[in-house]
């Protein structure tokens, strides 16, 4: 476990306990990510749970850490970090000069890797409170602020406060797609950089193929080809293993913002 914590940039923390969970890989074999589940035992209680049931995972401290860093081994934090880094530096941009916007949160692996490069600001968002209240309490401090937000429906004065925090930077790791954050989530986290601010997230790599024609598939390749990024890098690695042991690949990207998008980029990808 501290191990895993030490690779996802996390500062070790002692664990009371392990968890007893069983993967059932023969029954998950054909399996989308997002259905893939596994069985935490509690007491007498076996309870069956989704990857992506995260406010249940949340609630229980150290369990999104077992299952995914320690077990299935994902390094996307890292790679997603050291890569952003890595673009700054070739550009002569200090990182410390970052002011953040981390996409689909969670209880703040990613922001911790942020925050050990020593960014300015750091704002993390969630869509459901359990993410929040992991974060505060496996992560205090790692966060200037944190709102529980619908970027699908974003209030008027969540713009307004977002707007004061200048953000120069967007960060989403292993969030997009699978209808965690729908396309107009991120549609709306990209508008919320300023022009000439840095993107930085990972994407399944079926993602990129032409034979996926989800809404979400569809805008990130016309994303990539357009105008309103400018790609400074993309690699493929891996994310983590599935169950069975079988390596999963993702796309981690870095790219420069070059102006807002337009709602008819939206409307042009038929995802609205």
């Amino acid at each position: 476990m501290e191990r895993a914590r030490r690779q996802s940039g996390r500062v070790p923390i002692i664990m009371k306990f392990r968890h007893r969970i069983k993967f059932s890989p023969i029954e998950g074999h054909d399996l989308n990510q997002d259905e893939a589940y596994f069985y935490l035992v509690e007491g007498n209680h076996e309870l069956r749970f989704r990857f992506h049931d995260y406010h249940e995972i949340y609630s229980r401290p150290g369990l999104y850490e077992q299952i995914f860093y320690d077990r299935l081994k994902c390094s996307s934090p890292k790679k997603v970090g050291e890569n952003l880094k890595k673009v700054l530096d070739a550009n002569e941009q200090p990182i410390t000069e970052l002011r953040a916007l981390d996409l689909g949160a969670g209880n703040g692996i990613m922001g911790e890797v942020l925050r050990s490069y020593g960014v300015s600001r750091l704002i993390g968002v969630d869509i459901i409170p359990e993410a929040k209240a992991a974060a505060d309490r496996d992560c205090p401090g790692t966060y200037d602020e944190y709102y529980i937000a619908d970027f699908c429906a974003l209030e008027d004065d969540i713009r307004e406060q977002l707007d004061d925090w200048s953000i120069n930077c967007l960060t989403s790791v292993a969030a997009l797609g699978f209808d965690d954050i729908p396309v107009k989530a991120f549609f709306e986290a990209l508008n919320s950089v300023q022009d000439g601010g840095w993107v930085a997230f990972n994407i399944k790599e079926t993602f990129l193929d032409n034979s996926d024609n989800s809404g979400f598939s569809l805008f990130i390749r016309e994303l990539i080809f357009s105008k309103y990024l400018n790609i400074h890098h993309l690699e493929r690695y891996r994310h983590r293993l599935s169950m069975e042991g079988v390596p999963l690949y993702y796309f981690s990207l870095v790219a420069q913002k070059m102006s807002n998008i337009p709602e008819e980029f939206l409307r042009n990808c038929e995802v609205l």
